[in-house]
């Protein structure tokens, strides 16, 4: 991958990132992304992560940085959830959404996902200690304690 820069005859060059491959004994551009309209910043830091560098090293790193400070895990909560869904589960604890079905379908999730204890889960549910994305995906984000009892 790399990005080019195509020159237009009256408006200002189009940028593209451009794939290159070889099909048939010939070489080949396939584009990915138009990035013309995209800020400068953001292009150069496209280009320096395209030729392996980070982004902490673009000039102006401020803007165009970035930094991952915490990665939770999500493909085993949403699989469950979506089965707990198609199954109607969660319709059967309680017909509309309230912090409760809230609270019960994030205590069953957990229980399938990590079979713990009801203070390792309320633990695990707490935004400083979670173990996943389950209690985003619950709605139980900005809860200070829980009471899973």
């Amino acid at each position: 991958m790399y990005i080019e820069a195509v020159p237009n005859r009256k408006s200002r060059p189009c940028i593209l990132l451009r794939k290159c491959f070889r099909q048939d004994g010939k070489v080949h551009k396939r584009t990915l992304a138009n990035m013309t309209n995209w800020p400068n910043n953001i292009v150069e830091g496209m280009r320096i992560l395209v030729k392996g560098g980070s982004v902490n090293q673009a000039p102006g790193s401020g803007d165009a940085g970035f930094e991952i400070v915490r990665s939770l895990p999500h493909g085993h909560v949403a699989a469950v959830m979506g089965t707990l869904h198609k199954l109607g589960l969660d319709r059967m604890i309680h017909t509309r959404r309230c912090r409760e079905r809230d609270l019960v379908v994030a205590m069953i999730v957990a229980r399938i996902i990590d079979p713990q204890s009801k203070l390792a889960t309320a633990r695990g549910l707490k935004e400083e200690t979670a173990f996943s994305t389950l209690a985003e995906e619950c709605g139980l984000v900005n809860i200070s304690t829980v009471r899973l009892s």
